[in-house]
C-alpha cells in the first residue's frame, strides 16, 4: 500500500474534522501522548492523528475515509492489552481509532438475559450495570476498571472464572462490526442458536482489530448466585493442585468457579511489596510450595456452598493432598484473598521488569510442563527467579521470569529472545499455546511462526486478505 502525499493526508485530516469535530481530532504530540505508549509503558509508538468518534456511523464514516485515502487504522478501547496489540508503530502513518466515547449501554433484557452495549464500555460498568438488573455479567480480569468490552473481545480475554464461564468468546451472543470499507454490519441478534452459514461473530472475536472494527456486543447475562464463598489452600507442589482441581470438581461440580495457583515466590513478591495485605497462614508464604485459591458459587444458599466446600476440603486434607487450608468468613476475608491474587501482577510491576509468558496447556500437564521447564530456565540462566501463577482451573499460567537477585533488569531484559525460545520450545512439547488470554499483537508476531503450521498461517493471511484488502486495520498486528 503506498504513502499517501502531505498534501493528501492533510485533505484526509480536514475531511475528519468535519466528520468528527476539531475537538475529537488530535493532532498535536501532548494530546496523543495518552495514546501512544502501551499498558506497560514499553512502548511508545506514533500516530498521524487520534480520532475520537462518538457514534456507529461516525466510526463508519472514518473507517471510509481511511480507506479512501489508504490511511492505516489503530482500534484502541482501554489501552490496557500486553502485547502491544492497540498501539500503533513507530513510523507515524497510522491513526489511532480510540472507541472510549462509544460507552452506552444499550439495552438490557432480563428475561432474555442479555445486554447490548457500546464497545467503549468500561467492563466495570457492565458489571454493575448487570448487578443492577439482579443479574450476573461474570468476566472478571484485574483492569476491570480500565479496559473495555470492545478490547476484550478482540483478544477474547480470559480472567478468573473461565473455569466456569468460559472466555469472552463465549460470553457474547451477537457483534456489530465497522468493516474495513466502512460497511456496519449488525449481527446485534440475541440467540443462543443460529445455524444459519459461516459464525461471522467468531471472525471478529479475537482478530485484535485486524479484520474490522467491533462496535457493540451482545452479551450474556446469568443469574446472580444467592452465595460464594472463598478458600486458600496450601500444598506441597503443582501436582497435588491438579489432585484438588479433580476432587474439588467431583464434588462441587459447576459450582467451582475460580482455582488459581500461585507458587510461594508469588506470595513472597507481594508480602514484600504490599506488607498491609493478608498473611494467612501461620509462618508466611515461604511456609509451603504452591497455593491455590478457590471460588465456589450456589444457587441455593451459603449454607450449600460450605457443605460442599467442607466436604471437599475434608477428603483433601484426609489424603494429603492440602497441607493446610483458611475459609473466609466475611466479603472483607474473601477480598482479602483475593487481593493477594490480584496483586501479584502488581508486585511484580513494582520489584521490576520480567519477561512475562502468557500460555495456556492441557490442565493435565501442567505439573510436568513446570517440573521440567524450571531446571531448563536455571541452567540457562542461573539464578533467575520463577514468578508463576494464573488460572490453573482452564490450563492458563502466567509463567514469567525476572532476573536473579544483584542483576539489572535491563540487563537481564537483553535475554528475552533466549528465554522466551526455552519457554515456548516447552510449551510446544506439551501441545500447549504461546498465548492463552493476551492475544498475539506485535509483541509475539513473529514467535507464532515458528509454532503455527504454514498452513495455518496461509489460512488466516487469506482471511485477513479477504475482508482487509486493502490491509489497513490494525497493520502489523498478528500477520
Amino acid at each position: 500500500m503506498s504513502a499517501p502525499s502531505p498534501a493528501s493526508l492533510h485533505t484526509f485530516l480536514a475531511h475528519c474534522r468535519t466528520l468528527l469535530g476539531d475537538g475529537h481530532v488530535l493532532t498535536l504530540a501532548d494530546e496523543m501522548a495518552p495514546f501512544l505508549t502501551d499498558w506497560r509503558g514499553r512502548f511508545t509508538g506514533s500516530a498521524l492523528a487520534v480520532l475520537r468518534p462518538a457514534t456507529v456511523e461516525q466510526v463508519a464514516d472514518t473507517v471510509r475515509a481511511c480507506a479512501r485515502w489508504r490511511v492505516p487504522v489503530v482500534p484502541q478501547g482501554g489501552k490496557t492489552g500486553l502485547v502491544l496489540g492497540g498501539v500503533p508503530d513507530a513510523s507515524g502513518t497510522a491513526v489511532v481509532l480510540s472507541l472510549a466515547r462509544l460507552n452506552r449501554v444499550r439495552a438490557v433484557d432480563p428475561l432474555n438475559r442479555t445486554m447490548t452495549v457500546d464497545a467503549g464500555c468500561v467492563l466495570q460498568a457492565i458489571q454493575q450495570e448487570a448487578a443492577a438488573h439482579d443479574c450476573l455479567f461474570p468476566l472478571s480480569l484485574a483492569a476491570e476498571g480500565s479496559c473495555t468490552i470492545g478490547g476484550n473481545l478482540s483478544t477474547n480475554a480470559g480472567g478468573t472464572a473461565v473455569l466456569r464461564y468460559g472466555n469472552t468468546r463465549e460470553l457474547c451472543l451477537g457483534l456489530e462490526v465497522v468493516t474495513p470499507r466502512g460497511e456496519i454490519w449488525d449481527g446485534l441478534r440475541g440467540l443462543r442458536k443460529d445455524n444459519t452459514g459461516y459464525d461471522l461473530r467468531d471472525l471478529y472475536i479475537g482478530a485484535e482489530g485486524t479484520l474490522g472494527v467491533i462496535t457493540g456486543a451482545v452479551l450474556k447475562l446469568y443469574p446472580r448466585p444467592k452465595a460464594g464463598i472463598t478458600a486458600l489452600a496450601a500444598l506441597p507442589s503443582p501436582a497435588a493442585a491438579l489432585r484438588l482441581l479433580a476432587l474439588m470438581q467431583g464434588h462441587c461440580g459447576a459450582s467451582l468457579t475460580g482455582f488459581e495457583l500461585m507458587s510461594s515466590f508469588c506470595l513472597g513478591l507481594v508480602a514484600r511489596q504490599f506488607p498491609g495485605l493478608p498473611r494467612p497462614f501461620e509462618g508466611g508464604h515461604a511456609a509451603h510450595a504452591q497455593y491455590v485459591l478457590m471460588e465456589l458459587s450456589s444457587s441455593e444458599s451459603e449454607a450449600h456452598a460450605v457443605g460442599l466446600l467442607e466436604r471437599a476440603m475434608g477428603e483433601a486434607l484426609e489424603q494429603g493432598v492440602v497441607e493446610d487450608a483458611v475459609v473466609a468468613k466475611s466479603v472483607a476475608q474473601s477480598q482479602g484473598l483475593w487481593r493477594l491474587r490480584e496483586h501479584i501482577p502488581l508486585a511484580q510491576a513494582k520489584a521490576g521488569k520480567n519477561i512475562k509468558h502468557d500460555i495456556s496447556l492441557p490442565v493435565s500437564s501442567i505439573p510436568a510442563f513446570i517440573e521440567q521447564t524450571a531446571p531448563l530456565l536455571e541452567r540457562a540462566f542461573p539464578g533467575c527467579q520463577l514468578v508463576c501463577f494464573g488460572h490453573m482451573g482452564d490450563g492458563n499460567l502466567h509463567f514469567n521470569v525476572a532476573p536473579p537477585e544483584h542483576v539489572p533488569h535491563e540487563e537481564f531484559l537483553a535475554n528475552q529472545a533466549e528465554v522466551n525460545r526455552v519457554v515456548h520450545d516447552s510449551v510446544a512439547r506439551f501441545d500447549g499455546s504461546i498465548s492463552a488470554e493476551h492475544g498475539i499483537g506485535a509483541l509475539k508476531r513473529d514467535e507464532l511462526l515458528r509454532y503455527k503450521s504454514p498452513l495455518e498461517m496461509n489460512l488466516m493471511r487469506a482471511i485477513k486478505d479477504a475482508l482487509d484488502p486493502l490491509g489497513i486495520m490494525n497493520p502489523g498486528k498478528i500477520l
